[in-house]
């Protein structure tokens, strides 16, 4: 493999958030659709520290819009994203969770992080997110979360809006998975929005 430098594999980013990338630690919650592709974002602008959490394998009908590969089938999704991580960026410190989060142990395995990316599936987790920060759980940090990115309709329609002092939402907060299906391009416009959020945030309090 060949080898590079952290200072040329961020030769391209703003000087100005060099250092505050290298001190960051995230934690992505959930490596589906968005959570695998807002960690390449951050890997590949050398964001120090992803902590990623999922209890799930990689299946067929996740390629449509994960970042995975046939290869990757039947791979816990946290081994097979932490592969291509390392493969875009060597300097990068990951922390793997093959387990559920739950109200029970959110707050341990997040607790070094500055933000969460909430990635999940289900709205019944997003809400254990939300409910977490809403009570303080999680004060000193950020939360960026999503919602609303099925189907294919008109990309400008994903917005980033900011729900409290610390929670921001990225999507159009409408569009239903179950009746309009999920694809790459919507989905990745939403990790998009969320990785450049957790960026925005960097800078702020680091």
């Amino acid at each position: 493999m060949k080898k590079i430098t952290y200072d040329q594999l961020t030769a391209r980013n703003s000087i100005q958030l060099k250092g505050k990338l290298e001190k960051a630690t995230v934690g992505i919650a959930g490596c589906g659709g968005l959570g695998s592709n807002v960690a390449i974002a951050l890997a590949r602008i050398g964001v120090g520290k992803l902590i990623l959490v999922d209890f799930d394998v990689v299946e067929s009908t996740n390629l449509n819009r994960q970042q995975y590969f046939i290869d990757d089938i039947g791979k816990r999704k946290v081994d097979a994203l932490e592969e291509k991580l390392k493969m875009i960026n060597p300097f990068l410190q990951i922390e793997k969770h093959y387990e559920k989060l739950s109200g029970a142990n959110v707050k341990i395995i997040f607790k070094e992080v500055q933000i969460i990316v909430e990635a999940f599936d289900k709205v019944s987790e997003k809400a254990m997110l939300v409910k977490a920060f809403a009570g303080n759980l999680f004060k000193e940090k950020y939360l960026v979360t999503a919602s609303g990115l099925a189907g294919y309709s008109a990309a400008n329609t994903i917005k980033t809006k900011k729900l409290s002092t610390n929670i921001f939402v990225c999507g159009d907060n409408k569009t239903d998975f179950i009746a309009e299906g999920v694809m790459a391009p919507r989905v990745m416009i939403a990790a998009g929005h969320q990785a450049n959020k957790v960026v925005e945030i960097i800078d702020k309090i680091l």
